[in-house]
Formats: structure tokens, C-alpha cells, sequence
């Protein structure tokens, strides 16, 4: 892990916005603290993972497979459930095909609509993934369980003010709240 910075950006861009705009400091200094942070927690996540030989995008994949009932789920209800464009899930899908993790194929049901169906070996692996990502508190290592709860409850105050989602849907300060991340089969 790189050593902490001993200037702070953000702090700065702080100070600068306040002095011109006082009124919008806190809200750039937020907004600008998530995204720092996203691409930190990424780093962390996507170290982890590496030894597995998938991305965060990948695992989530073969997680939601696995959570499902069936092992199976439509693409387009992936894109939805992931929260992603419908040629990420594809993307993704296809590499986790070619290493023989999941499969695709039509729906019995409706021969327009393809499945991916998670394999053993895909278990197995998302099983070994979950293991280090917990291990590794999902990059947070040094927060209490506390203090991920409610880092959780804040950023989802946002979601609801951003229309992500209804403010009655779900809510579960533990964050394990539906539409918090690949854990929901929704």
C-alpha cells in the first residue's frame, strides 16, 4: 500500500471553492471525497481479486449467478441487477464463458432471451473470491462494522436524493439493503 499523502487535494479545492463560492464548498468537497474514494476501493478490490483472475465487474457476475435460485439469469436482468449497460454484462459474461465459468444459452422459455448459467467451477471460484474479499472487508479493513453501517446509510440518502431508488425501498442500516451490491438476488 502506497504511504499517505501528506497534501490533501481535496482539502485544498476546499479552501479555494469556499473562498469564491462558500455555498458549494461542502458539496464539491463531498462529491470529489466519493469519487476519490471509489477509485481507491477499486484498487483495493480489484488487488484482491486479482489472484483469481477476475475484475470486481466479473465477480459481481459470478456472484449474482450464484445467489440465484437456478444458477441462471437472464443478461438483461443482470445489466439491470448490476446496475450496468447491458454490453458491459455481455462483455463480461463472455470472458467468464471462455474460462469455462458460466455458459450461455436461449431460455426454454422465450428463445429471445439468453441465459447465463453459473458452472461448478464458477461456484467454486466465486466461493474463493467471496473468501478474500471478506477477509479483506471489502477494502475497509480499518473501519468498524459501525462506521461501514453507516457510511452506508450516508450514501444511500444519496442514491434516494438522486432518484437511485424510492426512500421506503428496503432500507437496512446493516447495508444489507436491497440494491446494495451483488449479495441481492432482487
Amino acid at each position: 500500500m502506497p504511504s499517505p499523502e501528506t497534501f490533501d487535494p481535496i482539502a485544498e479545492a476546499h479552501r479555494q471553492w469556499s473562498a469564491r463560492w462558500p455555498e458549494h464548498a461542502d458539496h464539491m468537497a463531498a462529491v470529489t471525497s466519493v469519487m476519490r474514494v471509489q477509485q481507491l476501493l477499486l484498487s483495493r478490490i480489484e488487488d484482491a481479486l486479482k489472484p483469481y483472475g477476475l475484475t470486481f465487474a466479473s465477480y459481481e457476475a459470478l456472484r449474482l449467478l450464484a445467489f440465484s435460485r437456478a444458477g441462471s439469469l437472464p443478461m438483461g436482468k443482470m445489466g439491470e441487477r448490476l446496475m450496468v449497460h447491458p454490453a458491459s454484462v455481455t462483455n463480461a459474461i463472455g470472458r467468464l464463458q471462455q474460462r469455462g465459468l458460466v455458459e450461455r444459452h436461449p431460455s426454454p422459455d422465450d428463445r429471445r432471451v439468453v441465459l447465463a448459467t453459473i458452472t461448478q467451477d464458477g461456484r467454486a471460484l466465486a466461493d474463493e473470491a467471496t473468501t478474500a474479499l471478506n477477509q479483506a472487508a471489502f477494502g475497509l479493513p480499518d473501519l468498524t462494522t459501525a462506521q461501514a453501517a453507516e457510511v452506508t446509510v450516508l450514501l444511500r440518502a444519496v442514491r434516494v436524493s438522486m432518484s437511485d431508488l424510492a426512500a421506503d425501498v428496503g432500507a437496512d442500516p446493516g447495508g444489507g439493503s436491497p440494491g446494495s451490491g451483488p449479495a441481492s438476488p432482487r
